[in-house]
């Protein structure tokens, strides 16, 4: 369900996405959205008033000193950068490759991620990036995957994301998300780790991480 945060383009509660079980994610567990920063006053209310008690940023130290959040000095906020400063750029890659290559190298920062999200204290969990669609994207496919919502529920909230402004040479599918491109990267998952839940164990995700997940989504 899209929400009315003033000024952010990219916000949506998880809530109502289907499990496979015929259950659904409960609603105002989980948000996705883009760079709150551009929160104004109203807002800003609007998050208060939707019980948040953790917002996972995943942006780059940089993004978050350039950008600083409105929640920056408060308790409710946590910086998990996603990306490694000092990866290759890998930009002008097919974005399925992209995402590949982030998670090959970075599983304990997805895990991390991911326990956040499950330990966060009662309330409804945040997370966000700068658009919202591609680091953002990728941990909650993630977190979806690990309690049971299908690929292609995971798929259909992927490709919610509303298109983006894009340099001409830029991927098409940096402006557009792609069904398949998120599929692709839960296929790899499989093939190359045997499934979302052993690749975050590899990373240092417990098996109480996943529970507690489960409990706070379903």
């Amino acid at each position: 369900m899209t929400l009315h945060w003033p000024r952010c383009k990219n916000v949506r509660d998880l809530g109502g996405t289907p499990l496979r079980d015929g259950g659904r994610i409960r609603a105002g567990a989980l948000v996705r959205s883009d760079n709150l920063d551009q929160l104004d006053v109203t807002g800003i209310a609007a998050v208060h008033a939707a019980g948040v008690s953790r917002i996972v940023d995943l942006r780059s130290v940089w993004e978050c000193e350039k950008y600083p959040s409105p929640f920056a000095d408060t308790p409710l906020w946590l910086n998990l950068p996603l990306v490694d400063p000092d990866g290759p750029n890998v930009s002008t890659w097919e974005l399925s490759a992209q995402y590949r290559l982030l998670l090959d190298g970075s599983p304990e920062r997805f895990a991390a991620a991911i326990a956040a999200i499950a330990e966060a204290p009662p309330g409804c969990v945040v997370v966000a990036c700068h658009a919202g669609k591609d680091r953002t994207g990728l941990v909650v496919a993630l977190a979806l995957h690990l309690v049971g919502v299908p690929v292609s529920a995971i798929a259909a909230d992927y490709v919610a994301s509303p298109a983006l402004s894009a340099d001409s040479h830029a991927l098409p599918e940096l402006a557009a998300p792609r069904s398949d491109t998120i599929s692709r990267t839960l296929d790899h998952l499989q093939s190359s780790y045997g499934g979302t839940a052993a690749y975050l164990r590899g990373g240092g995700a417990t098996a109480e991480q996943f529970a507690s997940l489960a409990a706070r989504l379903c």
